[in-house]
């Protein structure tokens, strides 16, 4: 890991951008953070649209949840911001805008087109950068992942046995062998959705919900569409995570 800028937010959380080899990620740390007093990390999801597009909202993420005392770190997904395009996926994209345009179901083979290369490349990252985060002295365990796409959590919560507890965004771009992961997933979980999502469907979000093997398990649905999450959804998102993490 090269870190390659760093600024002191007006809050006090330090923002430091990194190189993980070729793989762009941000790095922020509460004020309190310290070699005698690490901090607890989170490491904030995405959707695969750019660091940079996404950066206002991870931003927004990371400072709350720094003003409760963790860390939190996110990196650039495959195919996303600078990195190389990925010809599959950027075909797959088109498949999925063609079918929601004419108002076609979106079909199995176009979500596994999409989904799971996307997931058998990022997990290992993720993995990467959590080798990496966990070797600075500012930063111990335990450790959570917060949103994104849905299956790439799933996955981690699966073979990352250093994640303790997750937060998920409930979507239906899920590939149905993702399914069957889901219920090996036993960690603590918090999963909001978004009842009123015209770009997710509702039964999907449902039934994987109902997948998760997990003994605690929350799911947290508020009215209104795919951006309208409210404040005190958020809360109760940050309060998981104190329960959990601290």
């Amino acid at each position: 890991m090269h870190f390659t800028s760093e600024q002191r937010l007006d809050d006090g959380v330090l923002e430091r951008q990194f190189l993980l080899g070729e793989i762009p990620g941000i790095l922020w740390t509460p004020a309190s953070a310290s070699v005698s007093a690490p901090a607890p990390l989170i490491l904030l999801g995405h959707p695969p649209l750019g660091l940079s597009k996404m950066y206002p909202r991870l931003m927004a993420r990371a400072r709350h949840s720094a003003a409760d005392g963790f860390a939190t770190a996110t990196i650039e997904l495959p195919g996303s911001g600078d990195r190389p395009r990925w010809p599959a996926a950027e075909q797959a994209r088109a498949d999925l805008r063609r079918a929601m345009e004419a108002g076609d179901p979106v079909s199995d083979e176009i979500v596994d087109a999409l989904i799971l290369p996307l997931v058998e490349k990022a997990v290992p990252e993720w993995q990467a950068a959590l080798d990496a985060l966990l070797l600075l002295p500012e930063i111990g365990g335990p450790v959570g992942y917060s949103g994104g796409v849905i299956s790439i959590g799933i996955r981690l919560a699966v073979v990352e046995p250093r994640i303790s507890a997750a937060v998920l965004f409930a979507g239906s771009l899920v590939p149905r062998a993702m399914f069957e992961e889901a219920r090996q997933v036993t960690i603590p979980l918090h999963v909001l959705l978004q009842w009123d999502d015209g770009g997710n469907d509702r039964q999907v979000a449902l039934d994987l919900f109902d997948a998760f093997s997990s003994k605690e398990k929350t799911l947290h649905a508020n009215m209104g569409g795919h951006t309208g999450v409210p404040q005190f959804a958020g809360d109760a998102a940050a309060q998981f995570f104190t329960r959990h993490l601290k």
